[in-house]
């Protein structure tokens, strides 16, 4: 076999710029366009156009050098990605209640929302930095708070997401090669998650993707201010999900020091630009906050000692990598293959948990990026498609390896962040051996990417072989006789070049049908809680990345159901828990702060047992009464409840205080005043101490302690004293009252004091 040779210094490279009807996707003979020749004329060169039309034309018309149907192609990808994203949105609620407290918290009180405070009297942060939540706080401000407000910001994240990757892709290839790119994206079941939900991860994968894009644009002149921009974009992904935003950076400075069309030293000073940019657009709001007296500011919520860099290095920093996180929900594995998050290792993006996430199109992504770089190895230093692949294969590598092998808390939804890399890789790969095909190494590469992306799907859906069982199977066979009808291409030179056509959708279709059934699926069913997960999940997945919680889900208009028990705390129906537990088992003993009637938000087993003493405090139950939420799920409050709540609101800093913000989450909302989170999210960190609990109740400042929500640290992570203190004295020196289940104590009324 040959290799062919790399295009000339300046060339347009790979599929490059031309579009290719797709009945002429044949080309001449058998079709097989060239790599490395040439496209078209660069604007200095072109000839004069037709005269100026109007904006709306020039916009449904895109490029002159584009052929006609380039551009109405990429406005029906992006309403569709819109239709997916936005359709029934309002079905989710509060989606993620935590971060919508946080939203109303920062439509009350302009410090809440510069800080990221869970509630407006500014007692305690989210665990997260506010930049996700801006978006949604200036929506709500503007539309007022509902759910829409809070996650339609999220569907236009996405929507954006698709077009820059379609856009990166398109400043060095061509059009199919674009919107195969943006294609993949719609279609990668996880994006469709995050995109319908309010957790940080929709805004970082569009502000990573938005790297990559200044990153091309840096290396196609040696630019710096595309260095600048795409700096500052990781730097506000710093302050969206910490140093989660920085794996990428190794993809972007080995590439441009690689690739970039200008001198050694150049390139260097040029990286160290890139570097401050992300130090001075990470840091000015990192500098603001350590800056600003404790005093004056709410308390950091999962550091352990007040601090912001407690917060960076520790819980949302390191400590996901080595598993010592204090006052982390669970332990992580402290080393070898498994901890209480579930398996690591290399093999851990296709395992149960992560693996439906966005697994689908990975094995074939990897083996095509794999051969194009073996047939560039020999191309100058500066091309373009050995860069790209580098660029979208090195993010995609990197930051999925320390995903892998993180040993602390690591969710699967945390693979959003690939969609975008895994899509150029796609994208460019499939049509770089598809302009190959004349040779056996381009269709031999092409055929087995196919073939290892039909096995790989059909094994997936195997794993829920109750879910649409007839799927895997025409995955399978489609993905091997299309493989088979590529190696074969030379043989249809003499028939219509339609037929060749035909032999790129199968492919094409039996690849991307499986991830089209799970996006679709996702996409149609409501998602709660902190935890969502795709579907289908399988028995044993979704969650914390072990075997869990939840069924294989539905398809449009269905909910999953089912119904949990706890041993020694009541009992509780209803909706399917979005998620898991550590290797499907709690630590003996259960969880902390349990209370009966509040059963697994409709947690039925299936891939675990849950040891004696699990069962309480961790989720809405199905009866209609006030229920606390546990730390995982956000609390109910009942009519009467929130009518309590408010009476006199306004005469205290918090009308209530319970343990955990996910349970002050629920109670917050629904009463539209701020409700004190005792310990934080995970009801763990040291905030407030007893004394200062006292304190807050002797000036009259807390106007009731609500009971049931418990402190989620156990393992190796925080036990929660202080919040265990605050619920023993409360229970000692206050009267209990139950109002539609829920226990209440009245803070402010001497005679509700006990003896």
């Amino acid at each position: 076999m040959t290799v062919p040779p790399p295009p000339p210094e300046g060339s347009p490279v790979g599929l490059l710029e031309q579009p290719i009807p797709l009945s002429d996707l044949a080309g001449p003979g058998d079709g097989a366009v060239t790599p490395g020749s040439p496209g078209p004329s660069s604007p200095g060169s072109q000839s004069p156009g037709p005269p100026s039309r109007g904006r709306l034309a020039r916009f449904v018309r895109g490029r002159e050098s584009d052929a006609a149907w380039v551009r109405p192609t990429l406005l029906a990808l992006l309403a569709l990605a819109a239709v997916l994203y936005l359709w029934d949105l309002g079905a989710s609620g509060w989606a993620n209640s935590f971060y919508s407290a946080a939203v109303q918290a920062g439509t009350k009180s302009w410090k809440a929302f510069f800080f990221g405070s869970s509630d407006s009297s500014n007692f305690i942060t989210v665990d997260k930095p506010p930049a996700s939540l801006w978006p949604m706080e200036i929506s709500a401000r503007i539309f007022g708070l509902s759910s829409w407000s809070i996650l339609v910001p999220q569907a236009l994240e996405g929507v954006a997401t698709v077009g820059v990757v379609y856009l990166t892709v398109r400043r060095w290839f061509s059009a199919q090669a674009a919107l195969l790119a943006g294609a993949v994206v719609v279609l990668t079941p996880v994006a469709a998650l995050m995109f319908r939900f309010n957790n940080p991860d929709s805004l970082l994968a569009l502000l990573l993707a938005g790297s990559l894009y200044a990153l091309v644009r840096a290396l196609e002149k040696a630019q710096t201010r595309w260095l600048v921009l795409a700096g500052t974009l990781v730097g506000f992904g710093f302050i969206t999900k910490m140093l989660q935003a920085f794996l990428i950076i190794p993809a972007l400075v080995i590439v441009y020091l690689l690739a970039a069309p200008t001198g050694w030293w150049r390139r260097v000073w040029q990286v160290v630009v890139l570097g401050v940019a992300t130090v001075v657009a990470a840091g000015w709001w990192v500098a603001a906050v350590e800056l600003t007296p404790a005093a004056d500011r709410p308390y950091i919520g999962g550091s352990q000692d007040n601090s912001l860099f407690n917060l960076i290095f520790g819980y949302n920093g390191f400590g996901r990598l080595t598993g010592n996180e204090s006052g982390s929900v669970v332990g992580g594995g402290g080393g070898g293959s498994a901890g209480q998050w579930g398996p690591t290792g290399l093999l851990r993006l296709f395992n149960d948990s992560f693996g439906n996430m966005m697994s689908w199109l990975l094995p074939g992504a990897l083996l095509m990026g794999a051969v194009l770089l073996v047939l560039t190895i020999r191309a100058k230093r500066t091309d373009r498609e050995r860069a790209a692949l580098l660029l979208f294969g090195g993010a995609l590598v990197g930051t999925g390896l320390v995903i892998s092998l993180g040993q602390g808390i690591i969710h699967p939804y945390y693979t959003v962040a690939l969609a975008a890399p895994l899509a150029g890789l796609v994208g460019i790969g499939t049509m770089g051996l598809w302009q190959r095909r004349s040779t056996w190494i381009g269709r031999i590469g092409l055929a087995a990417a196919l073939v290892a992306t039909s096995v790989w799907g059909f094994f997936l859906l195997d794993r829920t072989a109750d879910w649409f069982p007839f799927l895997r199977f025409v995955v399978l066979v489609g993905g091997i006789l299309g493989a088979a009808a590529i190696v074969a291409l030379p043989l249809l030179r003499t028939v219509p070049k339609l037929a060749v056509s035909l032999v790129a959708i199968l492919g094409l279709g039996s690849a991307l049908a499986a991830p089209l059934f799970s996006t679709v699926a996702t996409a149609s069913v409501p998602h709660s809680g902190a935890i969502p997960t795709v579907t289908p999940t399988p028995a044993g997945g979704g969650g914390f990345g072990g075997a869990g919680f939840g069924g294989h889900g539905g398809f449009p208009g269905f909910r999953g159901t089912g119904a949990g028990t706890g041993t020694g705390a009541g009992t509780g129906t209803g909706r399917r828990f979005a998620g898991g537990v550590p290797g499907g088992s709690f630590p003996t003993g259960g969880i902390p702060g349990g209370r009966s009637g509040r059963g697994f938000a409709g947690g039925g087993t299936a891939g675990g047992g849950a040891p004696r003493g699990f069962g309480g405090g961790f989720g809405r139950a199905g009866a209609a009464g006030g229920f606390g939420g546990g730390f995982l799920n956000s609390s109910s409050s009942s009519p009467a409840l929130t009518k309590i709540l408010q009476a006199d609101a306004s005469h205290y800093t918090w009308v209530a205080a319970t343990v955990n913000s996910n349970s002050a989450a629920g109670y917050q909302l629904a009463s539209d005043d701020p409700v004190m989170a005792i310990g934080g999210f995970n009801g763990t960190d040291p905030a407030p101490t007893l004394a200062q609990f006292e304190k807050y109740v002797s000036e009259g400042k807390i106007h009731y302690f609500i009971g049931g929500g418990g402190a989620g640290g156990f393992g190796s992570g925080g036990r929660g004293d202080d919040a265990t203190k605050i619920t023993s004295w409360v229970e000692s020196h206050f009267t209990a009252t139950t109002v539609d289940g829920t226990t209440i104590y009245n803070l402010t009324d001497p005679t509700a004091a006990s003896s």
